[in-house]
């Protein structure tokens, strides 16, 4: 899926959830990847696999007449996403939030931006932290190298 293709996406009223996704192992249709592919491909633990279903973080997983979970891109794609969450350092319970939003549709498009504009105003903070952190470092790095040339 192109930029393009993801902005039409949404244009029309649909919410992927994640942007444009990866490169997918498999073409739609042919997606069905085990537990172990999506470890691979995640670098998501099977643990934290299973504990994202157990939650409801992750939505209903197929599983084969065997019994095994079945992902498919559209899972994977999801799975993004929900990492990239993870890394804006939004609550888990907040996380589930977001998932159950997204499970019951439409309706819920202005609590689903609220809380990413929550989330976003966090990240802006952190960043800001960050930044005054980089600049302390960066003046106790310019100290030791003015230091070590002069003795």
């Amino acid at each position: 899926m192109t930029v393009t293709q993801t902005t039409q996406a949404v244009s029309a009223g649909q919410d992927d959830c994640s942007g444009p996704p990866p490169r997918h192992p498999r073409p739609d249709g042919q997606d069905r990847y085990t537990i172990s592919e999506v470890v691979a491909f995640t670098g998501l633990t099977a643990h934290t696999l299973r504990w994202y279903e157990r939650i409801g973080l992750m939505p209903h997983v197929d599983r084969s007449h065997t019994g095994q979970r079945r992902y498919t891109n559209r899972d994977l794609d999801w799975l993004v996403f929900v990492t990239k969450l993870r890394l804006t350092g939004m609550p888990v319970a907040d996380m589930v939030r977001y998932a159950e939003l997204v499970r019951q549709g439409e309706s819920t498009y202005d609590e689903r931006r609220e809380l990413l504009e929550s989330t976003r105003r966090d990240v802006l903070g952190r960043i800001d932290e960050l930044r005054d952190t980089l600049a302390v470092l960066d003046l106790k790095i310019g100290f030791y190298a003015t230091e070590g040339t002069t003795r």
